[in-house]
């Protein structure tokens, strides 16, 4: 990781496009397993967030922006994964005052949300993150290194990224930029943009969630949100479920995408291939 926004792009322009925007985490290893079932399917655009502590939300939907125009990606799905609903929701409502720049054609929420349920749980979060010695920090992610090969045994690829994710979380920097996280969730609402999103929104949860109280986000945003078309648990995954059930994850992510552009461009995505397929076109 870095201080610099840094983007990845998987597969042919011919295909719907599909822009993940990680969580708290920032960056692109726990989404391997899923990238790999989407292989042919779509065109994957990943992103790794800088390790800013000045940033403002606004900011970072822009340079997410620049990205994606300096890429010639001028429109696709978004697909918000927990603090990545918030530049997701951002980046909409930039479409929604100008209708200039990216075109977002729908949003997927992966336990994300619009305003946190638990907003004080957030500030408390962002309280301990930053005070809670680096020493604690390592041996805590030395022990999900060992609970990985449990949690994510059904996503070989995800797995094999874990030294990675383990290796950056276990940096001040990136400790840093995480607590300058929290306070972006804590100090931002974008209510008043979802309740203008008129666009598709999906939601996909794990059934165990301990960090977003997710049936209180989509209650509200099917009395709040006007493009709300409806959600999906997956009883086997937890809050990242795109690293615990990546297969059936993409599943329903490219069979809701299928269904909303369906009417408007008959499209039809192409069949998952087999893991074996995958690897060997990834």
């Amino acid at each position: 990781m870095s201080d610099e926004l840094k983007i990845r792009i998987h597969g042919e322009a011919s295909l719907p496009t599909l822009v993940y925007l990680p969580g708290m985490h920032g960056d692109w290893t726990l989404v391997s397993s899923f990238r790999a079932a989407t292989v042919g399917r779509v065109r994957f655009v990943e992103f790794t967030y800088p390790r800013t502590t000045t940033a403002t939300l606004d900011d970072l939907a822009r340079e997410i922006e620049e990205a994606l125009s300096a890429n010639s990606i001028r429109e696709g799905w978004l697909m918000g994964e927990s603090f990545g609903s918030q530049p997701a929701w951002q980046i909409i409502k930039h479409f929604q005052a100008s209708a200039a720049g990216f075109r977002p054609l729908g949003l997927i929420l992966i336990g994300g949300f619009v305003r946190h349920p638990v907003n004080w749980a957030v500030r408390l979060a962002r309280h301990v993150s930053a005070r809670v010695p680096m020493w604690i920090v390592k041996l805590f992610c030395a022990a999900y290194a060992h609970y990985a090969k449990f949690r994510h045994k059904h996503a070989p690829e995800t797995l094999a990224s874990i030294a990675e994710f383990v290796a950056n979380r276990t940096q001040e920097a990136d400790r840093q930029a995480i607590v300058h996280r929290y306070g972006l969730i804590a100090n931002n609402d974008l209510r008043p943009v979802a309740r203008q999103t008129r666009l598709p929104v999906y939601y996909l949860a794990g059934l165990v969630d301990p960090l977003v109280p997710w049936p209180f986000v989509r209650w509200w945003l099917r009395r709040n949100c006007p493009g709300y078309r409806g959600g999906k648990t997956l009883w086997c995954a937890d809050h990242n479920a795109l690293g615990t059930q990546p297969r059936k994850s993409a599943e329903q992510i490219l069979a809701w995408i299928a269904g909303a552009c369906q009417p408007q461009r008959n499209l039809k995505l192409p069949t998952s291939p087999s893991r074996k397929e995958a690897n060997l076109l990834s």
